[in-house]
Formats: C-alpha cells, structure tokens, sequence
C-alpha cells in the first residue's frame, strides 16, 4: 500500500521535514533515527534538476515516505524552467515517490500531473500559497472546493498570517472542511501557533525543517517534534514504538 496513504488514513498527526539536495545521504539517515514522518523532496530548489541527479537523491530517501514537490515560481517555488520540462520531471519521478504537490494554479500542467498520480497510485495534494496574506474564509472555501474537482485526495492551503484574525480564518477553514482531506498552514511568526495548533483541528501534516528553513514561521524538526509529542499523546506513543523497533533492528 501507498506509504503517505497508510499514514493519512490514521487520525495521528504527521510531520514533513523539507529537503534540498544538499548532503542528502547525512540527512536521510539522520531523518530516519529522528522520527520523521514524511521526506519532502523539494525539487525545485535543486542546484542541479537533470533526470539523473533527481532521482538519485529520490531514491536516496526511499527508506522514508516521500512526497516530491516542484515549485511553480508563481507559488514561492525554485523553478525556473519551462512548464514542459516541469511536466516531464513529475512524470520521472512520480512512479518513485508516494505522494507529489502540485498547484491549482498550474493549469498548463495540473491535469496531467495528476493523472500520472492517479495511474500509478500516488496522493495527489493539490496546493495553494499566498505568501502576502490569509484570503476570506469564503475564498479559501472556493479554492478547496475547486482543488477537489480536479482530483486532489488532499488540498494544501498555505497562507500569510499577518494577525490573529487570520489564524483564526484558517482554523476555521480547517474545522469546516477537514473531512475532504486538508493541509493548512498559517505562515509567518504570527502562524507559527497554527502549525502545532492546526492537526488538533483536522490538518493532516505540519512541516518543519532540518538545516535550512523553507517557509516563513517555520519550526526546527527538534521543536515540532517536541511539541507535536507534548500536545498529542497519540503521536507520542506512536514515536515510542518506532524509537524501540530502531533499537531492535
């Protein structure tokens, strides 16, 4: 069975460390003793994105569930190349990832990026980024809606929290319709509350980093991590027992 399916089917909170592909092999063994719940691959900020070399460091990372993301420019990404060669790289990688993001707003790619997914059996999370603030709840509602009737089995709601207001418009997005399957995500250091908060609503995967930070608010691994075993007991005792089969094997 899918990896990141079998996850998301739990009703245990998840956390993604983001990566680059720098000292990529020190990494993903030291993701794999932290408890990382999901490897994101973010492919876009490669220094180097021949075939190749991506799915060398993909397959790097194969001990983890994977989620492989391409950045759009438009969306806060790293990509610079053309939509053509965007299409091509998701369709190389996705028969060797568990899930990838790709943005409603890629229209000139989004329908085939998702039905490669879908052939090969892979979670489609179809994202949204507003890196300038935190849209009316209304609005949020119609993006969710519109990534569902392209065919996301999760739709990924980033946006810029610039006052309590909009964690509070998020949070209520997220007790709305968690049920279709969210990620939502509060950023800046006004949000930063939200992504420990948010999963106790229903969002189903916080990110953090390890090294280098991705987006703005963004915790550390170390301190998701902690807050995430404080907060949620479930989380917790799941961690318990992977740290003991680490130990075993």
């Amino acid at each position: 069975m899918n990896r990141i399916r079998a996850l998301l089917e739990s009703e245990i909170p998840l956390v993604a460390v983001s990566f680059r592909d720098n000292d990529s092999e020190r990494l993903a063994r030291e993701a794999v003793a932290a408890g990382v719940d999901v490897a994101e691959l973010r492919i876009d900020q490669y220094s180097n994105t021949t075939r190749d070399h991506v799915m060398d460091e993909v397959r790097t990372f194969q001990a983890l569930p994977v989620l492989g993301t391409i950045r759009s420019r438009h969306e806060g990404g790293g990509w610079s190349g053309s939509e053509t060669d965007r299409l091509a790289l998701f369709q190389a990688v996705i028969p060797e990832v568990d899930a990838v993001d790709i943005e409603l707003s890629s229209s000139e790619i989004r329908s085939d990026v998702i039905a490669a997914a879908k052939a090969h059996d892979r979670v489609v999370i179809v994202s949204h980024h507003d890196f300038d603030r935190t849209p009316a709840l209304d609005a949020l509602e119609t993006i969710v809606n519109e990534a569902k009737d392209v065919g996301a089995d999760i739709v990924k709601i980033s946006a810029m929290a610039q006052s309590r207001r909009d964690v509070r418009t998020l949070a209520s997005l997220t007790l709305k319709m968690a049920e279709l399957g969210l990620i939502v995500i509060s950023m800046g250091s006004v949000g930063m509350v939200g992504r420990v908060m948010f999963p106790a609503l229903g969002s189903r995967l916080t990110f953090s980093f390890i090294g280098d930070r991705s987006a703005p608010g963004q915790l550390s691994f170390s301190e998701t991590f902690h807050l995430m075993r404080k907060f949620y007991p479930e989380f917790n005792e799941q961690k318990i027992v992977s740290m003991q089969l680490l130990e075993d094997v």
